[in-house]
This record gives structure tokens, C-alpha cells and sequence, in this order.
């Protein structure tokens, strides 16, 4: 990672901590929970968060911010955003945030912990690159941001019929 990706990472970071951020957040994730409960046959969840929640001091090009819930014990999947970069950190409990590099899985182990290395808990993912979460014994609960507005993020995943193509949708709608 350059030193510049490192600086938003950590700008990033210094948000999350803000006074109020926290229980803005937890707010969703306790929405967002019970949404992922009420489908048992979901492996995750999630909303949008206000970028206002943050405050000043957010870099221009995040566009839209998130919380997800990937439910205890799933594999989520291969999934890649053909339009927006992402820069996911655990925020409560930890996983397994992997990316395709070369035709294999490269494991990223997140946690929770503000006190470990910024790496121990941020991952950057560039654009259109393949990413899946392995989650362990737990609901782990991630923050992600992106450089499209809610309205625009593009999840694409390989076609189960047809694994040279891809399927396409969006997380809200307009």
C-alpha cells in the first residue's frame, strides 16, 4: 500500500472514533441486525450510513458509507465493485476479508481492535478487484466507503449458470 492510500485509511480511521460516531453507527447495525435475522437464509445485511454522521474532514471522493452484517459461519462469495473503490474496516468482531490476486485467494484476517495496526483492521480494495468475507463463529459487523453514492454502487458476482459471465445489481435503489 502507498502512502497515500495509508493517509486516507487513516483519516478514515480518525472518523470512525469522532465523539457520536460510534453510537451513530451502532444505531444502524442494530437495524441492520434485525433485518439479517429476520432471513435466515441471508449471509449478510446492510444500510447506508449518512456521510453527515462524520463530520468534517471526510476526503471528497467518498460518495457513500455502509454497514454490513455478514452473518456467523457464511462465505459470502465472490463479489467486485466494477465501479467504486472500497476501504472496509472491522468494526465489531473479526473475519477473513479475502481478494483474488493471480487466480487465489489472498486472506485478510480483520479485527476489531483499535489498539492493533491499522492493517490488522482496514483493507483497501481497488476497484473491479474479486473480494469474499469468511466468516467465523460470529455476526461480524463491517464499515465500508465508497467512491459512488449509495444509489450508484454496483455489486457484480459471477453467473452461477454461466461462470464467464456476471450478474449485476445495486444495494438501494434510487
Amino acid at each position: 500500500m502507498d502512502a497515500a492510500e495509508e493517509g486516507v485509511l487513516i483519516t478514515l480511521d480518525r472518523l470512525l472514533r469522532s465523539p457520536g460516531v460510534a453510537g451513530q453507527i451502532d444505531s444502524i447495525a442494530d437495524r441492520v441486525a434485525v433485518r439479517l435475522a429476520a432471513d435466515p437464509l441471508a449471509a449478510m445485511a446492510w444500510e447506508p450510513i449518512p456521510l453527515s454522521i462524520y463530520g468534517t474532514g471526510l476526503p471528497d471522493f467518498i460518495r457513500s458509507s455502509w454497514v454490513f452484517i455478514l452473518r456467523a459461519g457464511a462465505t459470502t462469495g465472490a463479489e467486485r465493485h466494477p465501479n467504486s473503490r472500497q476501504r472496509v474496516v472491522a468494526y465489531r468482531g473479526s473475519g477473513d476479508l479475502q481478494v483474488r490476486q493471480e487466480d487465489e485467494w489472498k486472506s485478510n484476517l480483520l479485527v476489531d481492535d483499535f489498539e492493533a495496526p491499522l492493517l490488522a483492521r482496514w483493507l483497501s480494495i481497488p476497484i473491479n478487484e474479486w473480494h469474499q468475507a469468511v466468516v467465523p463463529g460470529r455476526d461480524w459487523v463491517v464499515v465500508s466507503f465508497h467512491t459512488v453514492l449509495a444509489a450508484e454502487l454496483i455489486e457484480e458476482r459471477p453467473d452461477s449458470a454461466n461462470p464467464v459471465q456476471t450478474t449485476r445489481r445495486r444495494y438501494v435503489s434510487d
